[in-house]
């Protein structure tokens, strides 16, 4: 009985002896994961801002803080940044130096007033940026550099933005969705949107447009794409330069603007009388020119008729 006790014994140890030598091999990995987990926990609380969150490595959320700067120690890997709600009034020239990761920026509903050019070009994997509901007045050549990698830019509810470049966009290739609604625009180069070669959606609805002459260029190139306006043409509305009456697009046609064919605008003038002054320039010294060539002409045929009578006597 002794012995079948000890063999018993024997055989319950042994199989402990498996299931430990068993279990090894998944406790060994358990212990790993656990650590590189508090490994990526602490590093992620170490570079994250103290005052933002950070949902994810390479996401920094400081949202609704109430700042009136840039937050620093912002991680240098960082891919998207949300700055939304806050006080900033200017973001530094060479804020975005460092960060050549980023692709989505969100820096709506702050106080910027302007964008010093070259600011945003630096970035050359940005795909989204946001800078609607800011205090921005115009945007001028050279803002967005050439950040061919921009897909979406909204500049929409910006109340005091009446001034777009005409070369403000050049250089975005890649955008297709850009927002301009509800600013101070009264008009627009058009060229600044003929500069856009991948532009499906533009949103101009909410402006004060003016439909004068200057305006002529813009309102065909709508009707000629509004397949591109989320409301189509119906969406936008223009103020009469004779009596200030808001009237929809749809009202209007290429017939509204006949008078402005014939009218000459301020460039053109200049153009005319600039062209005039260099004609006349031209003339004058080409005149003077050939008057110069006549009479050295004529001195030498009369110094070669002179010889020829003193060689006969």
């Amino acid at each position: 009985m002794e012995e079948c006790n000890e063999i018993t014994l024997c055989l319950s140890c042994l199989n402990h002896t498996f299931i430990l030598m068993t279990m090894l091999p998944c406790v060994c990995w358990l212990h790993t994961i656990l650590v590189l987990l508090s490994s990526a926990l602490w590093t992620l609380g170490e570079n994250c801002p103290a005052i933002c969150l950070c949902p994810d490595p390479h996401t920094v959320d400081c949202s609704g803080r109430g700042l009136t700067r840039l937050p620093e120690e912002i991680p240098l890997d960082i891919r998207r940044l949300l700055l939304a709600d806050n006080w900033i009034p200017r973001i530094p020239s060479d804020f975005l130096v460092l960060y050549s990761d980023l692709v989505y920026l969100d820096l709506r509903n702050n106080s910027l007033s302007h964008i010093e050019p070259g600011t945003l070009s630096t970035s050359s994997r940005l795909v989204f940026l946001d800078l609607g509901s800011n205090n921005l007045t115009e945007i001028p050549k050279g803002t967005f550099g050439e950040t061919r990698s921009l897909i979406k830019l909204r500049l929409g509810n910006n109340p005091y933005l009446s001034n777009v470049n005409e070369d403000a966009f050049l250089g975005l290739t890649s955008l297709r969705e850009l927002e301009l609604e509800r600013n101070a625009l009264s008009t627009l180069k058009v060229g600044a949107l003929k500069q856009l070669p991948s532009l499906r959606v533009v949103r101009l609805e909410g402006n004060p447009w003016v439909c004068n002459c200057n305006f002529t260029n813009l309102f065909e190139w709508l009707m000629e794409n509004s397949h591109k306006l989320p409301n189509g043409v119906e969406g936008i509305e223009c103020s009469l330069p004779m009596d200030g009456r808001q009237v929809s697009l749809t009202q209007l046609s290429m017939d509204s603007f006949r008078e402005c064919q014939a009218t000459l605008t301020l460039r053109d003038l200049l153009i005319i009388i600039f062209s005039g002054i260099s004609v006349s320039v031209v003339a004058i010294m080409t005149s003077f020119f050939l008057a110069s060539t006549v009479h050295c002409f004529q001195r030498w045929s009369k110094g070669t008729k002179g010889d020829e009578e003193e060689t006969e006597e």
